[in-house]
């Protein structure tokens, strides 16, 4: 089964990035770099009379690379208790990508492919991060792509996700898991 990872984080070397590489360590997996695509907020135009206007950026881009494979990835640091905002950015223009004729089935398509979440922040993640979790879950759900598991970690300064043992360990479980599937 192909992976993909949608990175949402901006810090190079960050820890959500050094944790997400040891889930998915001698893994063949394409990594999307959010924050190096131009994705325009969404304009709700759901209820216009002509529908979605056209937008010229990068969005449909990337979605058309998602979709391409079996499992897809969400790592984000936890910032202000959810996801960053480029990642939220990312995932509000699915309302406009479901009614899109090329992503009319989207829910059908998602509901064969397996989403998992791996999150990193600095304050009690492993409480004040599961509302996170359950915005994914929320998510997963309207779009009936399965919830398969997530990996949280504790960590701020750059690098301390190496002391947080629980989250390594939860990593290598993924990546055990993810090499099993594949």
């Amino acid at each position: 089964m192909s992976i993909v990872m949608i990175n949402g984080g901006s810090r190079e070397n960050g820890n959500t990035n050094l944790l997400s590489a040891r889930a998915v360590h001698g893994l063949e997996v394409d990594i999307i770099q959010l924050d190096e695509y131009n994705i325009s907020p969404i304009v709700d135009e759901r209820h216009a009379e002509g529908g979605f206007s056209e937008v010229a950026d990068d969005f449909m881009q990337v979605m058309d690379r998602v979709m391409e494979y079996d499992k897809i990835i969400f790592a984000t640091p936890i910032y202000w208790y959810t996801m960053t905002g480029t990642m939220k950015q990312f995932i509000d223009r699915w309302s406009q990508a479901m009614r899109e004729d090329r992503y009319h089935d989207l829910r059908e398509r998602m509901a064969r492919k397996k989403g998992y979440v791996i999150a990193v922040g600095g304050d009690s993640p492993y409480i004040k991060g599961l509302p996170l979790l359950q915005q994914f879950k929320y998510i997963f759900d309207f779009v009936h792509l399965p919830f398969e598991g997530y990996v949280l970690g504790q960590a701020n300064k750059p690098g301390e996700i190496e002391q947080d043992k629980k989250a390594l360990y939860s990593a290598d479980l993924l990546n055990q898991t993810l090499k099993e599937d594949t």
